[in-house]
This record gives structure tokens, C-alpha cells and sequence, in this order.
């Protein structure tokens, strides 16, 4: 007999899966650019300078990897590195710019190396690691898509892979100040808080306000910087102005 929450994960999967998968064949929101962002080489730096944390040797994950912008980065930097994303179409790529850069594709490889290994996965779910796995977490705007149910799983996952006071880096949608976002939550609403659906895309996500993040992240980590930071999103070939939270993190 047929598991019916195995067949209600699976459907999910199959719709995140199908939505992105559209999007990395034709591209209306995410970019494909091979380098990562400033807001996360800014965190990188920090590490570095404030933390005295090299990148060489850190086990680190990147959630929502896309083409492997960041994790292909952080494995040229030295770090041993794991990329879960949904798309098999941004896996291809974000594997094909690992092979053009040298990179060696397995997370066993010793870790003053650096290396990169690619997973395909949903990160609303639980996370094929064991505890205090990963001394680093980087989640760039890919869990703004989460259900709530699928986002209660995703930050219990994350403290629990991630070991004590290693750091968790987040860049997420912010709703303070976004004209943009408010426009949406009212023109397209999602089913949710604080949630709209991106037209033509088909795509959910949460927008956060100041206090709504605090109170959430820090059940679990402890929040050590909180920047908002306005940048310029492309949404079919058009400019939009958006607010985002960056937030520096460790585990408790």
C-alpha cells in the first residue's frame, strides 16, 4: 500500500523541482553568473578579518547552491564543500564550472585541498548529513521559497548539521521598507504570512520584517551582525529595487 506522506513529499518535491527547473532553463529571476555576490564575499571577509576564520579546511554548505557561484568559490578558497539544489539543470552547470576550474568533485577529498561535491535535494527537508557536520552554512536568498512547514524543518536541520559556533550566513527577502514587496503582498498574496506569489513564475515567497526574523532565527543561533541592504533585482529583463536582510550567525 502506498505511503500517503511519502506521495505528499514527493508531490512537493515535484513542484519545487518543476518551478525551478523552468526558471534555470529560462531564466526570469535568478542570474547565472559564475562569482558570487558582494553581500557574500562581504561575509567571507568578515570571517577572514573579525572572526579570524580561514576558509581552507572549513567544511561548509551551501543551500540552494544554484550554478555553484558560491560553492565553487569557497572550494577554490580551500574549504571542502557541499551543494544541495533542486534544479538538475543548475547542477549540470554548477558541476560543468567545477570540472572547467580544477576543482575535485568529492566531499572526502583532505580538506586543506578544497573540493566540491553537488547533491540533488529540496532543503525543506530533512538533510542527508549527520550531526555537527559542517562548520559552515551559507543560505543566499534560497529559502525565501519555504513553506512554513518546510522552513521549521530547514532551521532545525541547519543547527543540528551545523556544529557548535560554527556560523550560518543568511541573505533573505526583507519586507521593511520594500515598496516592492508590499505592492506584491497586495496585488498577489500568497496563502501565508507575509507571503506573495512572483507573477508569471509562479513562485512563493516570504518577505521578513525586523522582528519577525530576530524572533525566529534566534531559537537557534545567535544573531551577531543584521545588515539591511538595498539592492537591484532583475526580474524579466526589468530593475526592481528590493530590501534585503543579511545576518551573520553561529550556532548556540
Amino acid at each position: 500500500m502506498e505511503d500517503p506522506v511519502r506521495s505528499i513529499i514527493d508531490l512537493k518535491f515535484m513542484a519545487q523541482e518543476n518551478v525551478w527547473e523552468r526558471e534555470y532553463q529560462n531564466s526570469k529571476l535568478v542570474t547565472k553568473d559564475d562569482k558570487p555576490q558582494t553581500d557574500t564575499l562581504g561575509f567571507f571577509k568578515y570571517l577572514k578579518r573579525d572572526k579570524k576564520t580561514p576558509l581552507e579546511g572549513l567544511r561548509a554548505l551551501d543551500l540552494g547552491c544554484g550554478t555553484g557561484r558560491n560553492s565553487n568559490y569557497l572550494a577554490q578558497e580551500g574549504a571542502v564543500v557541499t551543494g544541495i539544489e533542486i534544479s538538475s539543470t543548475a547542477l549540470r552547470l554548477a558541476v560543468e564550472r567545477a570540472k572547467e576550474l580544477g576543482l575535485p568533485q568529492t566531499a572526502s577529498v583532505a580538506s586543506n585541498t578544497g573540493s566540491v561535491e553537488y547533491l540533488k535535494g529540496d532543503i525543506g527537508f530533512i538533510l542527508p548529513f549527520g550531526n555537527d557536520s559542517f562548520d559552515l552554512i551559507i543560505d543566499v536568498t534560497s529559502s525565501n521559497s519555504l513553506t512554513e512547514s518546510e522552513r521549521g524543518l530547514y532551521i532545525q536541520e541547519t543547527h543540528r548539521i551545523l556544529k557548535s559556533g560554527g556560523n550560518f550566513f543568511v541573505k533573505t527577502l526583507c519586507k521593511d521598507g520594500d515598496h516592492n514587496a508590499k505592492n506584491l503582498i497586495k496585488l498577489s498574496p500568497g496563502k501565508e504570512k507575509d507571503t506573495y506569489i512572483m507573477p508569471e513564475i509562479g513562485l512563493t515567497e516570504r518577505v521578513w520584517s525586523k522582528e519577525d526574523f530576530v524572533e525566529y532565527y534566534s531559537r537557534y543561533f545567535i544573531i551577531e551582525k543584521l545588515e539591511k541592504k538595498t539592492n537591484y533585482s532583475r526580474i524579466n529583463n526589468q530593475s526592481y529595487k528590493r530590501n534585503f536582510w543579511l545576518a551573520y550567525m553561529s550556532k548556540k
